[in-house]
């Protein structure tokens, strides 16, 4: 992540928003072997200070966490994109990627695998609330024993969150006229998500 204070100024609680706007990430840990690294979509508390996924269980993270908890981070990516030094209408300046990123970091633990049916709920639940008027879809929709294989084949994650850091690199140490310059080059390539949040950058 970027170190300009200029990109870090977001609070916690935005940046968990974020994250819980995207729900999926990148979950890397150190394993025996060399760092272990899996892309998980993931359910956020209200509080936002814990986040529950599931994971196959020939999954290497999963066989690591057999042994006990482990220290974590999930990275969660925002829009993201090229920025050509044209775009700014300024002399001297060079390209650059401007991008959001949100990193979670905490200790991540198996839990009991009762939890794994309700967890299946909570997730779901969440999803299918985003597609509405769609009726929710409900486990119940699916034959019992179909239902049971399926669940033996994944395990229920948890990650207790201990720090959330959040990069927001949308050129804010450009002038504004510069900034809405390069947003208006992304909006000619089709990059409306960037643009927008260039064009309206946290303060």
């Amino acid at each position: 992540m970027h170190p300009n204070p200029a990109y870090r100024g977001v609070d916690s609680a935005r940046n968990l928003a974020f994250a819980r706007e995207v729900s999926f990430g990148v979950m890397t840990m150190a394993g025996d072997d060399g760092p272990l690294v899996s892309h998980l979509p993931f359910a956020l508390n209200e509080a936002g200070d814990r986040f529950g996924t599931h994971i196959v269980r020939s999954n290497p993270i999963w066989k690591a966490l057999r042994n006990g908890p482990l220290e974590a981070a999930m990275i969660v990516s925002g829009p993201h994109g090229y920025i050509s030094p044209d775009w700014y209408g300024i002399e001297d300046q060079v390209p650059t990627w401007n991008y959001v990123a949100i990193h979670l970091r905490g200790q991540v633990r198996l839990l009991e695998e009762p939890a794994l049916w309700a967890h299946v709920d909570e997730m779901s639940g969440q999803f299918e609330a985003r597609l509405a008027p769609k009726p929710i879809w409900l486990t119940e929709k699916v034959d019992p024993d179909a239902l049971s294989r399926m669940m033996r084949m994944i395990a229920p994650i948890e990650m207790a969150i201990s720090d959330v850091q959040g990069t927001w690199k949308l050129a804010q140490n450009k002038s504004e006229e510069a900034r809405v310059g390069a947003a208006a080059g992304l909006e000619g390539q089709g990059r409306s998500d960037l643009a927008a949040l260039m064009r309206n950058p946290p303060a």
